[in-house]
């Protein structure tokens, strides 16, 4: 099996599929290349196909009609993004870019489409990813509009451990000026934050790692919203 056929194997969105299955999805996979800074795609692009990062990381943000930006997600290897636009038929609602030079599968939306319709288990698949979607939003739209910055980061903090099967150090995946923008604030602001909750003795901030010293607290942190 190549690199990228069990990359394709492993990606939540594929699982449970046959090989045979895989090796369609590998046949309509298109590779591409982008620099470090390179736009994937803009806001209000037609969502003609979707892409799993296979190597890399990409974030996807928004820019306010001042020039601020807020970044909504970044992904990293085996995480697909652009899909419900695809599968609505409509533009892309926000802006990709590469934070690293990345290695990206595109997928046509035609031919994953055809594929879909004749692949019930692809269908169940890709109705899981959009919930999980769907839930992810929820959350940062209560985190932005009903938390203070500390339980945002807190938040975040929870959210990485799990996703880093971390049970008390996880490593931050993009800038503290990124991670500022992703919690919606400014680094001055989240330094500060850091700060305290390390004089807090909830964490410990050792430059990209951060530990987590209390678990607990975090939790009530994330509840609260204040520290």
């Amino acid at each position: 099996m190549d690199k990228i056929l069990q990359l394709i194997s492993g990606i939540p969105l594929f699982e449970g599929l046959l090989p045979k299955e895989l090796e369609k999805i590998r046949r309509i996979a298109v590779d591409k290349f982008y620099a470090k800074g390179k736009t994937v795609f803009l806001e209000g692009d037609q969502g003609n196909g979707f892409y799993v990062v296979a190597d890399g990381r990409v974030k996807i943000f928004k820019v306010s009609l001042d020039g601020k930006e807020q970044i909504l997600h970044i992904y990293g290897p085996g995480q697909p993004f652009g899909e419900v636009p695809v599968f609505s038929g409509k533009k892309f609602p926000a802006s990709a870019q590469a934070l690293l030079k990345s290695h990206l599968l595109f997928f046509p939306r035609d031919a994953f489409v055809n594929l879909i319709s004749n692949n019930p288990s692809l269908s169940l698949n890709m109705l899981a990813m959009m919930s999980m979607r769907l839930r992810q939003f929820t959350v940062q739209v209560e985190n932005l509009s009903l938390k203070e910055v500390p339980g945002r980061l807190a938040s975040y903090l929870m959210v990485l451990a799990e996703e880093q099967n971390a049970e008390s150090r996880v490593s931050l995946p993009v800038s503290k000026s990124q991670l500022a923008s992703l919690l919606g604030t400014i680094p001055e602001t989240l330094s500060r934050i850091l700060s305290r909750m390390n004089g807090q003795g909830l964490i410990r901030v050792d430059g990209g790692t951060i530990e987590l010293l209390d678990t607990a607290g975090l939790h009530a942190l994330a509840e609260s919203g204040k520290l």
